[in-house]
């Protein structure tokens, strides 16, 4: 019987990468999208279904889930990849955004992964795929709400591993470190008011320490490589750390105490004397 995986956010970047790269090993994809019908590519491939999915619209879950069991009969994996990134002072942060960071990123992972599992206990089997990234271990400035995000997408996963092993569904953690994708220009949405003449000199350092070059970080199939490797490796392994940089950094943190990890974060943002 033939694979299927349900990608959430395959339009662009990760999600897309990966769509492709299960496609060509074989597996039946459902690829799910906000707005599946400026998709032309995927839906053109044999094994794939390209069908509405909005993590925040929880009729969009249940009738992309339906919809692909329908057609493929079964759903054996599922890709939380769609998310959000709220960054600023939370000061100056609008309350719908700080809803949308974590409705997004967290209660609609919970909600795509809750909508799987009746199926998944069903076969005795599935496995969740739950990106996070080098950002939920390692906190930069101004990331307070994508930050919280992931450190939660870290918790939730860990402890649903211990959870939904008992029926033979393996829970895994992707952790990418920077990604050559869109998400700055789509996802990342910056909330800033200069009139808050205190935080601007650290808005300023983020903005200098990030940079602007989209060709810095690794690739989208760099990272749907390490997915395609978590979901079929058949182990209980939960973390994989899916970009140099992020093994990198990581590391570092493992290594260190927080006071000296700290300084280093200061230092690379301009922030050494606060």
């Amino acid at each position: 019987m033939t694979n299927t995986i349900l990608i959430t956010g395959a339009s662009t970047g990760i999600g897309r990468a990966t769509a492709q790269l299960f496609q060509s090993k074989g597996w039946n994809v459902i690829a799910t999208m906000r707005d599946p019908d400026k998709e032309t590519d995927l839906a053109a491939l044999e094994r794939t279904l390209v069908a509405r999915l909005d993590v925040e619209d929880i009729d969009s879950i249940r009738s992309a889930v339906e919809s692909g069991t329908r057609q493929f009969g079964r759903i054996d994996a599922l890709l939380n990849n769609a998310g959000y990134g709220a960054y600023g002072p939370l000061e100056a942060t609008p309350l719908e955004k700080i809803r949308r960071q974590f409705d997004t990123n967290v209660i609609g992972l919970l909600a795509t992964t809750k909508a799987l599992l009746p199926q998944f206990r069903e076969q005795r089997g599935g496995v969740i795929v739950n990106v996070s990234s080098v950002g939920g271990h390692v906190a930069f400035p101004l990331g307070t709400l994508y930050h919280g995000s992931k450190f939660a997408v870290e918790g939730l996963s860990e402890a649903l591993h211990y959870e939904l092993a008992p029926i033979g569904v393996r829970v895994k953690i992707i952790e990418p470190g920077r990604v050559k994708t869109d998400f700055g220009g789509r996802s990342l949405d910056f909330s800033n008011d200069r009139t808050l003449s205190e935080y601007q000199p650290i808005v300023q350092a983020f903005a200098g320490a990030l940079g602007s070059n989209p060709d810095q970080g690794s690739s989208a199939q760099t990272v749907a490589e390490v997915i395609f490797n978590a979901t079929t490796d058949g182990s209980d392994q939960l973390r994989y750390e899916a970009t140099p940089d992020a093994v990198q950094l990581l590391g570092q943190r493992r290594a260190i105490d927080d006071a000296s990890f700290f300084t280093g974060i200061r230092a690379r943002f301009g922030l050494s004397g606060q």
